[in-house]
């Protein structure tokens, strides 16, 4: 299935240019994590069969306003330098094997046509196209044989990062950072994640293309290494990395991952909210001694 969020907490599957709206199946009431992660948290996805979606309302799916699936996931983690190109592009001398998992704040969660918000007029805020991974069930030192068992489905995902001299957590946190969807697609339609295609363009330029199958960590392995660190719950995603190609990102820029079997995904960026990096809170303040011109 396909699941997408759209206008005010509604849960459809989407199918051929049409959503159908399932949130009548869907245990408990609107709550700020949405109705995707209601329907993990129950366990009871699997009960939305063929026969019982028949029937249900159904809508043009260019008529609806599309949501983040997940708008406030448990944990977003993140898969640093998981592609060689981009260890070769970026001068890492650590992968992913070296370097482990960071966490971002699920707060910079946003959606499908939303806007990124550049946060510095002069720092450099680069795109990075993911596979990102939605957890289905509490994992907790996964072998890897078994990782795959544990994943929901799979999106598209964007890692916005500042190129300045925070760590990675903060550089990649800003508010809208962490663009998510349009659709989760469960992983019984995409049981190789390691043989996906991934294009990500600006503004119709291509600037990343790639194989899953390039992947330091494939799904499986990072799913499993996660899982030895921290205990994974229903909804939590995973940004699995990006390959070379990652760049530069301004005003009125329009970017787009592709994924193959699983759709796309467009934001737009507005330097609107931006200022000087001196200006941050806590930038270092120069000061004058006292008698001095």
């Amino acid at each position: 299935m396909r699941f997408l969020v759209f206008d005010d907490d509604r849960l459809g599957v989407a199918h051929e240019g049409t959503v159908t709206d399932v949130t009548s199946l869907v245990p408990g009431g609107a709550s700020p994590g949405g109705p995707l992660q209601r329907l993990l948290d129950a366990g009871s996805s699997g009960e939305l069969t063929a026969d019982r979606i028949a029937g249900l309302p159904s809508r043009p799916l260019a008529e609806v306003l599309i949501r983040p699936p997940l708008p406030r996931p448990g944990k977003v983690i993140g898969a640093p330098v998981n592609y060689l190109d981009h260890k070769a592009e970026m001068s890492e001398t650590h992968s992913i094997a070296d370097l482990g998992v960071f966490l971002k704040a699920s707060s910079s969660v946003i959606g499908h046509g939303g806007t990124v918000l550049l946060p510095y007029s002069d720092k450099r805020t680069d795109q990075e196209g993911e596979l990102t991974v939605v957890i289905g069930q509490t994992a907790r030192h996964v072998p890897v044989p078994d990782a795959l068992d544990h994943v929901f489905g799979y999106t598209c995902g964007l890692d916005m990062t500042v190129r300045s001299t925070e760590d990675r957590s903060t550089r990649k946190s800003f508010e809208t950072f962490t663009p998510l969807g349009p659709v989760v697609v469960t992983a019984d339609e995409i049981p190789s994640p390691g043989d996906l295609e991934l294009v990500c363009r600006v503004n119709g330029e291509v600037r990343q293309r790639t194989s899953t199958a390039d992947l330091l960590f494939g799904v499986a392995e990072l799913v499993s290494y996660a899982s030895s660190v921290m205990t994974l719950w229903p909804g939590d995603v995973i940004l699995t990395g990006t390959p070379a190609g990652v760049g530069p990102v301004a005003d009125g820029d329009v970017v787009e991952v592709e994924i193959s079997r699983i759709g796309s995904l467009t934001v737009h960026v507005s330097a609107a909210e931006a200022r000087p990096y001196v200006e941050r809170p806590g930038a270092p303040r120069t000061t004058v001694s006292p008698g001095a011109d």
